[in-house]
């Protein structure tokens, strides 16, 4: 499992994406100080608090995680739809135009 400092700055950064905008596995990892982390990152969203925007989170390409919970990848488009981001027909969202800069 995440060394539980990685843990908690991932939290801490996850918890300042913007409404609207999305961060890769890859680009939180980074910003939480360990980058190429991503793999840790999913693990930590997976398996992380409910009230932090993990939805926000999705993979370079923009896809969007089978296993989000709740209600998988319809859940997580559905609550980034909520925000006024783009989901196309196969779970994407274009990186370029929704991605968070920091």
């Amino acid at each position: 499992m995440a060394d539980p400092s990685f843990k908690k700055q991932v939290y801490k950064v996850v918890a300042k994406v913007p409404k609207g905008q999305v961060v890769t596995y890859g680009q939180l990892a980074a910003m939480a100080g360990s980058p190429g982390a991503a793999r840790v990152v999913g693990q930590i969203a997976h398996f992380g608090s409910l009230h932090l925007p993990w939805h926000r989170v999705v993979n370079a390409q923009g896809g969007l995680a089978v296993s989000y919970v709740p209600g998988g990848r319809l859940g997580q488009a559905e609550a980034l739809k909520r925000e006024g981001v783009v989901v196309s027909e196969n779970f994407k969202v274009d990186i370029h135009e929704y991605q968070w800069t920091n």
